[in-house]
């Protein structure tokens, strides 16, 4: 059996999907409380960049894949207007949950979906733009989600890849201070649960930094991919457009 990687720890491929989920069922009721404190306010700047460089028109039919509790589902909806589409999805039933509850709240019913981003239910050419926010790097096959990403994708459509990346080296070191410090004890202390946060801190280590994952959107099938380093590097965004 193939074996891949949950944070430091090497699995089978077949218990990675069940650990990622176990890892938001744990956190989703108290997600969007830790993205504020993990990142001091700036997921909101991070995705605030990601909605404008979206430039998104009325009428538009958007896919937003591991939405969580759906911040740029709602920041998408307002773009596209009553005319277009934002489809709200993620693999994770307890975050799509809260998500679905919160844009309620909002007035927002968006067609949501739990699904695997590896194997979308989507017909071949659907949208206009594809966006996942820290959501890839919890992904099993990164190359086939991002082939079934731009499958879904019509010509000239854009994918956006809103992720922890590879920091700028003058601040690696503070960097992992924090990550493998301050934020296991932000989680014991405020979502009571640790060993989730110090995973999400090995799973940013692991993933590809920028230029890698550039690299695998070409071979998904990208003709261009732009990266925007996002706060040195500590995110990154890459877009990419379908042939």
């Amino acid at each position: 059996m193939s074996s891949t990687h949950f944070g430091y720890q090497t699995v089978d491929e077949a218990e990675k999907a069940g650990k990622v989920r176990g890892v938001f069922d744990s956190v989703a009721s108290r997600y969007d409380v830790m993205n504020d404190m993990m990142s001091l306010g700036l997921h909101r700047a991070w995705k605030a960049y990601t909605v404008a460089v979206a430039a998104l028109r009325e009428g538009d039919k958007v896919l937003d894949l591991a939405g969580g509790t759906g911040d740029l589902a709602k920041a998408f909806a307002k773009k596209v207007g009553e005319r277009g589409t934002v489809v709200h999805t993620d693999i994770n039933e307890a975050m799509l949950r809260q998500g679905r509850d919160r844009l309620l709240d909002k007035g927002l019913a968006l067609p949501t979906s739990i699904c695997d981003a590896e194997s979308l239910p989507f017909a071949t050419g659907s949208f206009d733009l594809v966006s996942v926010a820290f959501g890839l790097r919890n992904m099993t096959h990164k190359d086939r989600a991002l082939a079934e990403m731009c499958r879904v994708l019509r010509p000239g459509g854009r994918l956006l890849v809103l992720e922890f990346s590879k920091v700028a080296a003058p601040l690696q070191k503070p960097y992992d201070w924090y990550s493998f410090k301050v934020l296991p004890a932000l989680g014991k202390l405020i979502a009571g649960d640790s060993d989730s946060y110090r995973y999400l801190a090995e799973s940013i280590r692991m993933h590809p930094g920028q230029q890698e994952l550039k690299a695998m959107m070409k071979t998904a099938g990208f003709g261009h991919v732009d990266v925007h380093n996002l706060s040195a590097g500590v995110v990154a965004l890459h877009v990419g457009i379908k042939c």
